[in-house]
C-alpha cells in the first residue's frame, strides 16, 4: 500500500486534486455571485457543480496516467508491474468517486436550497368585527402594511388594485401568487371592538402553499401603527429583504397620535382608492379628509392624499382655480410638516401635473416620490406619463411596464401602454397590450373600443369595430359612459359615412344626457351640422353649426385655456364659413398645447388644426401639418388618411396621394 502512496506523489495526483479542489471552489462561488446578476437560475449552478463532482476521479486518472512536461503531455513511466499498475488505477478511482460522492452530499444540498424570492402580495384582510361597516379599517390595516412594505426597495409589492379582487375567492396560494407573480403571500384577519384591536396574520409560500409564519397582535387602536410596522419588519426580515436606514424610519414614523382622525383618514383613502369614477363617493371622501386634518392639524399624510385627490377631481371633473389652490396648498402643507414624505411629493407632482400642466415641476417632484415609494405603481405611472409627453417614449414605456409588473390585475396601466405603442405605430406592441388587459377584463367595453381602434390604425379595418357596436346593445351603461359610448358609436357612423344613422342617433338623444361631460352637447350639434352638411341639408346644417357655435363659445369663455375647446370651436367657425375666426382659434389652440411640449397630445391638436384647414381649403396647410405628423409620433397613419371623412376635400389633391404613397411605402 506505501507502494501505492509513493506512486501518488510521484505521479503528482495530489498536486492535481488541491487544483483541481480549489478551482472547482472558485469557479462555484463565482457563479452563484454572478448568475443572479443575469436572473439565471440556481440550477445551473447545481448543474456545473455535479460536473465537477463527476470530473474529480476523472481528473485523478488522468493526472496519473500523463504528466506535463517541458516538452508537452507524455505518458508518466510505470514501475510497477502490470497487475499493480491496474490495481492502483483501480483504487485511485475508487477513491475518487468515494470522495466526490461524500462532497455531493455535503454540497449539493446546499445548491438546491431555496433561494428566497422577495416578492409579495398582501391580500384583503378579512373582517371578524361584529360591525360590517367596520370593512373599510381592515382594509386600512392592509393597506398600511403594503404601503410600509412599498417603500422597501429591496421588495417587490403588488398594488392595492391588484389584491382587491382576491375579497372573500377561494383559490389557494399557488394559483394567487402565479397570478400575481409573487412567491409570498401574506393574509390577515382583523378584529375592532371600541378601541380594541386584533389582528391576525400568516405569511405562506406560494410555491408549496405552506405557512412560514403566523403572529397574533392585541392593542388598543393607539397601538395599530407599532402593529404594523412590527408586521413590516418581521416580514423583511422572513424575506431577507435588506432596509436602508431611511426605510426603516420612513416605516417607524407614526402619522398621527389621534385614533379618530386615523379612523376619518382611513375611510376617505378607502372611498378615494374605491370610486375614481364616482364624484358623489370623492366629495365625500373630502368630507372625511377634512375631519382627519381638523382632528390632527399635524397629520402630514391626510394632508398628501387629500391634495391628490382634489388633483384628481381638477383633472376628471372640476378644473377650478379654487380647487387648483387647494392642491398645491394642501400638497405644500404636508412637505411642510414632513419634508421627506414620498406622498407629498407624489401629490405635489400632481397638482403640478393636473392642475398647471407644468411638466418639468410634476416630473421632478415624481421622481422624489418614487425613491421613496419603489413598489408603488402608480409613481411609475406618473412617471411614464410625464417621459412621453416630453417625447421620451422609450423611458415611458419602461415605467409604465414597470407600473403593469407591480399591478398585474388594473387594466389602466396597460391601456397607456397601447397608446405609447399605438402612436408609435408598433401596432403589434399595441395589440398585446390590450390583449393582455382584455384577459384581465374581457367584458370591458372600453378596452373593446381601443382594439377596435387599433384595427382602424393599422389597417382600416372596420369589424372589430362593427363587433363593439353588437356587444353594446346589451352592455349597462349610465351617466358619463354612456355619453362616451354614444361619442364613439356616432363617430364610427361619420367613418362608414351612414350620415343617415349618425343623424338619427344624435337627434334621438337628448341634451340633459350629455350634461355629463364638458363640451359634450356642443359635439352633438356640431355632428348633427356635419350630418346635413353631407346629407345635402344646407339649412338645417347651418341651423345646427350655430347652435354648437353658442355652446362652444360659452365653454371656451369658462375655459379660455383649454386647447380641445378652441379647437371645437375653431371646426365650427370653418363649417361655418368664418375663415378668419377659424384660424385664430386653431392656432391658438396649437399655441396652448404645442408638441414641442406636449409630445403625446400635441399631436391630437395639431392634426385637428389640419382638419379646419381642410375645410377652409388650404390644401398646403393642411397637407403641410399632415406630413409633419407622419413623421413622428401620433395617432394618424396611412389608413386613416384613406378612411376618415375629414380628409375627403384633400383627396383630389394629387399632393395627398403623394403623402399616402410616401408613408404607404416606408410601412
Amino acid at each position: 500500500m506505501s507502494g501505492f502512496f509513493d506512486e501518488l506523489k510521484r505521479r503528482k495526483v495530489y498536486r492535481v486534486a488541491i487544483a483541481y479542489i480549489v478551482a472547482g471552489w472558485a469557479l462555484a462561488q463565482g457563479l452563484a455571485q454572478v448568475l443572479p446578476v443575469f436572473e439565471i437560475s440556481n440550477s445551473v449552478i447545481r448543474v456545473v457543480i455535479a460536473l465537477l463532482l463527476i470530473g474529480f476521479p476523472v481528473a485523478l486518472v488522468l493526472a496519473w496516467i500523463f504528466d506535463v512536461t517541458p516538452q508537452g503531455i507524455k505518458a508518466t513511466p510505470s514501475v510497477a508491474t502490470p497487475s499493480h499498475r491496474r490495481r492502483n488505477i483501480f483504487m485511485l478511482a475508487a477513491a475518487g468517486v468515494i470522495v466526490s460522492i461524500c462532497a455531493g452530499f455535503f454540497v449539493l444540498p446546499r445548491a438546491a436550497a431555496r433561494k428566497i424570492d422577495k416578492s409579495i402580495a398582501v391580500l384583503p384582510f378579512e373582517n371578524l368585527s361584529d360591525e360590517k361597516e367596520n370593512a373599510y379599517f381592515a382594509d386600512g390595516i392592509q393597506d398600511d402594511i403594503l404601503t410600509n412594505l412599498s417603500k422597501i426597495g429591496d421588495l417587490k409589492v403588488i398594488s392595492r388594485t391588484s389584491v382587491m379582487g382576491y375579497r372573500g375567492k377561494s383559490q389557494n396560494a399557488r394559483e394567487i401568487g402565479k397570478a400575481l407573480g409573487v412567491a409570498n403571500i401574506l393574509e390577515g384577519t382583523v378584529r375592532r371592538a371600541g378601541n380594541k384591536v386584533r389582528v391576525g396574520v400568516q405569511l405562506i409560500d406560494a410555491s408549496s402553499d405552506q405557512h412560514l409564519w403566523a403572529e397574533d397582535y392585541d392593542g388598543d387602536l393607539s397601538d395599530v401603527f407599532k402593529i404594523q410596522t412590527d408586521l413590516a419588519t418581521k416580514i423583511a426580515s422572513a424575506l431577507q429583504a435588506k432596509l436602508s436606514p431611511t426605510e426603516k424610519e420612513h416605516m417607524e414614523h407614526k402619522p398621527t397620535e389621534n385614533g379618530e382622525a386615523y379612523l376619518a383618514f382611513v375611510r376617505a383613502h378607502d372611498l378615494q382608492s374605491r370610486s375614481y369614477e364616482d364624484l358623489a363617493k370623492l366629495r365625500e371622501g373630502e368630507e372625511m379628509y377634512k375631519r382627519a386634518i381638523s382632528l390632527d392639524p399635524q397629520f402630514a399624510l391626510a394632508y398628501a392624499r387629500y391634495s391628490q385627490l382634489e388633483s384628481w377631481i381638477i383633472h376628471s371633473y372640476e378644473r377650478t382655480q379654487e380647487r387648483r389652490d387647494s392642491a398645491r396648498r394642501l400638497a405644500l402643507r404636508a412637505l411642510e410638516l414632513q419634508p421627506d414624505l414620498p406622498e407629498g411629493h407624489l401629490a405635489l407632482g400632481f397638482s403640478y401635473y393636473y392642475g398647471d400642466n407644468d411638466y418639468d415641476a410634476a416630473l421632478k417632484e415624481f421622481e422624489i416620490a418614487q425613491g421613496g415609494l419603489p413598489n408603488e405603481a402608480e409613481a411609475y405611472l406618473a412617471l411614464g406619463a410625464i417621459q412621453r409627453r416630453q417625447g421620451k417614449w422609450a423611458e415611458s414605456t419602461a415605467n409604465l411596464e414597470k407600473a403593469a409588473m407591480l399591478n398585474p390585475k388594473d387594466t389602466w396601466p396597460l391601456q397607456n401602454l397601447v397608446f405609447n405603442y399605438q402612436l408609435q405605430r408598433d401596432f403589434a406592441s399595441a395589440n398585446k397590450a390590450v390583449d393582455r388587459a382584455l384577459q384581465i377584463q374581457p367584458d370591458r367595453i372600453g378596452l373593446w373600443e381601443i382594439k377596435a381602434k387599433l384595427a382602424i390604425g393599422e389597417k382600416g379595418d372596420l369589424s372589430i369595430g362593427q363587433q363593439c357596436l353588437q356587444k353594446l346593445k346589451s352592455a349597462p351603461l349610465k351617466g358619463e359612459e354612456k355619453v362616451k359610448v354614444l361619442g364613439g358609436t356616432i363617430d364610427f357612423f361619420v367613418l362608414q359615412r351612414k350620415y343617415d344613422e349618425a343623424l338619427k342617433l344624435a337627434q334621438d338623444s337628448p341634451d340633459d344626457l350629455f350634461s355629463a361631460i364638458p363640451g359634450a352637447l356642443a359635439s352633438k350639434y356640431f355632428v348633427i351640422g356635419l350630418a346635413e352638411k353631407h346629407l345635402g341639408n344646407e339649412a338645417a346644417a347651418r341651423a345646427a353649426f350655430l347652435k354648437a357655435k353658442t355652446i362652444s363659445e360659452e365653454n371656451v369663455k369658462q375655459k379660455p385655456d383649454e386647447a380641445d375647446a378652441r379647437m371645437q370651436l375653431a371646426k365650427i367657425h370653418a363649417w361655418l364659413g368664418e375663415k378668419d375666426s377659424a384660424v385664430t382659434e386653431s392656432q391658438r389652440a396649437m399655441q396652448l398645447r404645442p408638441e414641442s411640449k406636449d409630445a403625446f397630445e400635441g399631436p391630437q391638436i395639431t392634426a385637428q388644426g389640419a382638419e379646419v384647414y381642410a375645410i377652409l381649403g388650404d390644401n398646403d396647410r393642411a397637407i403641410e401639418l399632415l406630413d409633419g405628423l407622419m413623421s413622428r409620433p401620433s395617432d394618424v397613419t396611412v389608413a386613416t388618411l384613406k378612411l376618415n371623412p375629414a380628409w375627403d376635400p384633400l383627396r383630389k389633391d394629387p399632393r395627398f396621394q403623394a403623402l399616402i404613397d410616401k408613408y404607404g411605402a416606408k410601412a
